[in-house]
């Protein structure tokens, strides 16, 4: 596949039940123009979203995935997804994806400024080359998110654990992580505690330990992160969730940035400071992920 796929959905209650939402599906031209210019995602980033990485047709951890999009959903006031219409039309994306790696986006809007209904809709395209960034890391910095552990419970309508198409904020940090010389950067609470990275979960590893910021605060439950943990427990190792203080990350002996589509990379600076990488179990890692996964 060299292009786009598009798909929009008529959504339907995440109460009904039926065996095929094929004619709930409408293929449109991804290259042509298909969205209202009265439509919220665009304005105002009114939206929730999801990214799902493809091996060689395969959609990976479908059911994680739509279960966040139906969190997100409840914390912004969204009609929750009806979960069988939504992987079907996974499923139909999925079909027009080939060999390698590729990646599905779950859309969900508050739909046109003052409409009846959202607006919903599936992607499917290939995936960028990350085989460099796998192979050699990444540097980071470290930058203060503005919000202390306690923002998201204090503060709902900041919506700290919703995936939300609002990710200005996201992209401006990693143009500043490069402003700083480095390629990534790794959220703080005001108080001092490491959130996740803009667009990645982040894993720390403690000789056979490996630890993950607490999915509280406003940091999203990662789905590569889950899925990288149910491994490490068949190797053996332990793990775990903690509130992590930021001097921690180069205490670590090894660290990683996890998701789904560039997958597992290691950590290889933090704010200039090296940190030990496992080049080892980073290709395990790896490996694991682009294997098939439900």
């Amino acid at each position: 596949m060299t292009r786009r796929f598009a798909l929009m959905i008529d959504p339907v209650a995440a109460v009904e039940q039926r065996a095929d939402y094929a004619d709930t599906f409408t293929q449109v031209d991804a290259a042509a123009p298909a969205l209202s210019v009265g439509e919220l995602s665009t304005q105002r980033g009114d939206g929730v979203f999801e990214s799902i990485g493809v091996i060689d047709g395969h959609a990976q951890e479908v059911v994680p995935h739509l279960e966040r999009l139906a969190h997100s959903a409840r914390l912004c006031d969204l009609p929750v997804p009806n979960q069988e219409q939504w992987r079907q039309a996974i499923q139909q994306a999925a079909a027009q994806l080939g060999a390698g790696e590729s990646v599905i986006k779950l859309i969900l809007s508050r739909g046109v400024e003052h409409g009846p209904t959202p607006t919903a809709w599936v992607t499917a395209a290939p995936a960028a080359d990350f085989a460099a960034v796998r192979r050699n890391g990444v540097k980071v910095v470290t930058l203060d998110r503005g919000y202390d552990l306690g923002a998201a419970e204090r503060a709902p309508w900041l919506l700290l654990g919703a995936k939300t198409l609002s990710y200005a904020v996201n992209m401006a940090a990693l143009r500043e992580a490069k402003r700083r010389g480095a390629d990534d950067a790794i959220f703080l609470s005001s108080d001092g505690f490491v959130l996740e990275a803009p667009t990645a979960s982040l894993i720390l590893r403690f000789g056979d330990r490996f630890t993950t910021p607490a999915p509280n605060g406003g940091i999203l439950h990662g789905t590569t992160q889950l899925s990288v943990y149910d491994h490490l427990l068949a190797r053996g190792f332990e793990v775990g969730y903690d509130r992590i203080p930021a001097a921690d990350l180069t205490r670590a002996d090894a660290a990683w940035l996890v998701s789904s589509v560039r997958l597992a990379t290691a950590i290889t600076a933090v704010d200039g400071t090296p940190v030990a990488v496992d080049a080892a179990l980073t290709d395990d890692l790896n490996a694991y992920l682009l294997s098939p996964r439900d």
